[in-house]
């Protein structure tokens, strides 16, 4: 059984004429392109730590094949603009788990693109344990409530924001994070 007791957040951008070699590049951008990357939904494991992302790469290996939650997007049009975020949710209990979230778009900033993800997280956690909110209230306002339930500890977002590269390559960002034993 693998359950990770340790997360890392990082991002990357990469741009380059080809829409895979634009991807290694936000890979290599972000540190996380020497190992083998399977995404998982999105739980934030019960006693999971957040660490730093040069704590987490340190504690693993080139090759080695790496739980992540990651959000990408990618264009190839001038100008466009385009984000990746992931967020996370954690309750007040360690012994319960949280949620991450991959957020993408076009046409947002990276604050707002932060902030979706960050909601995402926020509102699957509160939902699944019971604390009440409007989903049509704004999220300023449901920050506040979950805040206020002392069921929901911490949120947070890690986000890559770009604009498309002028001469038309591919310009990918990501958002992930990174689940270590």
């Amino acid at each position: 059984m693998f359950i990770p007791t340790k997360m890392f957040f990082t991002r990357g951008q990469g741009v380059a004429r080809e829409k895979l070699t634009s991807f290694e590049a936000a890979l290599r951008n972000a540190g996380i392109s020497q190992y083998n990357l399977v995404q998982v939904s999105s739980i934030f494991p019960p006693y999971c730590r957040i660490i730093t992302r040069e704590h987490g790469i340190s504690l693993l290996h080139p090759g080695e094949i790496t739980f992540s939650v990651m959000a990408r997007n990618e264009t190839n049009e001038p100008g466009r603009l385009v984000a990746a975020a992931t967020g996370v949710a954690i309750p007040k209990d360690p012994t319960k788990y949280g949620y991450l979230s991959e957020h993408h778009s076009f046409g947002q900033t990276a604050a707002v693109a932060g902030d979706c993800a960050e909601d995402l997280a926020a509102s699957m956690l509160a939902t699944s344990l019971g604390v009440p909110f409007d989903p049509d209230k704004s999220y300023d306002e449901r920050k506040e409530l979950w805040k206020i339930s002392h069921e929901i500890v911490r949120t947070m977002n890690i986000t890559q924001g770009a604009r498309g590269a002028r001469n038309g390559d591919w310009t990918t960002v990501i958002a992930v994070a990174v689940l270590v034993k």
